[in-house]
């Protein structure tokens, strides 16, 4: 069913047995929005115990670097595209459905990068909205190759975990390692960060890594047990969604702070990198996820 039928917008998710993600598939080359492939986000999260409203704002940014289209004339164009999906979307997107939905743009011929961008977002809001009853949006953005060089990256701002020299026995998530500091004076805002965080695919087993930040206010977290806690990933399978949906819901209940947000980036794999951010408060997004707010 093609996203663009209104019957669809209510209809259910598809089963994950139909995701292209770990199959042989052929590439389509012509525009074709029922690629996308939405997963329902409430399955993982009832896991957590989130069954109502989740205790967390945030957003999921998806950077794609290999997008390009024909222009009137039939001249190849190409761009680096930034989406911003808001985390109470019903859905993520299976990052395999997204890289083929992409391609299928690369011999379709649009107006110009404003129509690309149009067309992105209408679709993208659709697959990812779908049986919500207030649909929302999300930001899209494109950087043309004259604003190349705008796509920098920052290693991530704080204090590195990765200092201690700890032991580490535990390679699936183990919260019990997560702990404060009694009796210590709290912390006003104290940022800490590990390039150590590493999951698993959960369809074909393929490693995923990432850097996470932690920043927090409220009762000093015990730096090495959290270090401990991060590596247990290690062997988990999960969707980088919900790995740092966890993470941030097992120091929310086990280090009790008074707020918390939790951001990590993963590594680009596919031509795709996926970085979460999810905070208990708004406040402004990380500084390399509001480009695509636009």
């Amino acid at each position: 069913m093609s996203l663009h039928d209104p019957a669809s917008a209510h209809s259910p998710s598809p089963s994950p047995q139909h995701s292209p993600l770990g199959k042989a598939v052929a590439y389509a080359d012509q525009y074709d929005p029922a690629l996308l492939f939405p997963i329902a986000r409430a399955a993982q999260r009832a896991e957590l115990g989130i069954t109502a409203a989740p205790p967390f704002f945030g957003a999921d940014l998806w950077t794609a670097y290999e997008l390009s289209w024909l222009n009137p004339r039939g001249k190849p164009q190409v761009a680096l595209a930034h989406f911003m999906i808001p985390c109470e979307t019903p859905h993520i997107l299976e990052s395999k459905s997204l890289k083929l939905y992409l391609g299928s743009f690369s011999q379709t011929r649009f107006a110009d990068a404003t129509e690309v961008q149009a067309r992105l977002r209408a679709d993208l809001t659709a697959a990812l909205w779908r049986g919500a009853d207030t649909p929302g949006s999300i930001g899209v953005k494109l950087l043309l190759p004259e604003q190349f060089d705008q796509q920098t990256i920052h290693e991530l701002d704080g204090l590195n975990l990765d200092r201690l020299d700890v032991e580490c026995t535990h390679y699936q998530p183990a919260p019990e390692l997560l702990s404060v500091q009694a009796g210590e004076p709290a912390v006003h805002d104290e940022v800490l960060t590990s390039r150590l965080l590493k999951s698993n695919c959960p369809v074909t087993g393929q490693p995923d890594w990432g850097s996470v930040q932690i920043r927090y206010s409220g009762a000093p977290i015990n730096q090495e047990g959290l270090l401990r806690y991060l590596v247990s990933f290690r062997q988990h399978s999960g969707f980088h969604e919900h790995c740092v949906e966890r993470i941030f819901m097992d120091i929310w209940t086990r280090c009790r702070p008074t707020q918390l947000s939790v951001y990590a980036r993963y590594t680009r794999r596919g031509g795709l990198d996926i970085n979460p951010w999810r905070t208990s408060h708004p406040q402004r997004p990380p500084a390399n996820m509001r480009t695509a707010r636009q």
